[in-house]
C-alpha cells in the first residue's frame, strides 16, 4: 500500500523559509509525476512544484524564484524548500504522486506565514 506522508509546516514569519519533506511508503509503479500542491479552503488545490518522469521541474508562478523542489531516492523522500516566504503562501500543503491515472496523496501539512 502507498503511502505519502508529509512533515515540516509549521508558523514563520513573513520572509521566513521552511522545509517540507514527503516520505513514500510502499513502491509506486512508474510515477508518472510526483510534487506539492496546496490548498486554501474555498479555493482549488493549486500547484506548487511537480516533477516528471522525465525529469522536468514546474512550478506554479506564485513560487517561481522563491521555492526548490528535490528529492532523494535512497531516502524515498522529495523536498519542497520554500525561502521567501508570504502571508499568501499559507495554505495546506499536500504530497501528490501519479502512476498512470492513479493518484496519491499524502494528508497535509499547514504552513502559516505571518505578516
Amino acid at each position: 500500500q502507498v503511502r505519502l506522508v508529509e512533515s515540516g509546516g509549521g508558523l514563520v514569519q513573513a520572509g521566513g523559509s521552511l522545509r517540507l519533506s514527503c516520505l513514500v511508503s510502499g513502491s509506486i509503479r512508474s510515477p508518472t509525476a510526483m510534487g506539492w500542491y496546496r490548498q486554501t479552503p474555498g479555493k482549488q488545490r493549486e500547484l506548487v512544484a511537480v516533477i516528471t518522469s522525465g525529469g522536468t521541474i514546474n512550478f506554479g508562478d506564485s513560487v517561481k524564484g522563491r521555492f526548490t523542489f528535490s528529492r532523494d531516492n535512497a531516502k524515498n523522500t522529495v523536498y519542497l524548500q520554500m525561502n521567501g516566504l508570504k502571508p499568501e503562501d499559507t495554505a495546506v500543503y499536500y504530497c501528490h504522486a501519479q502512476s498512470g491515472t492513479t493518484y496519491y496523496w499524502g494528508q497535509g501539512t499547514q504552513v502559516t506565514v505571518s505578516s
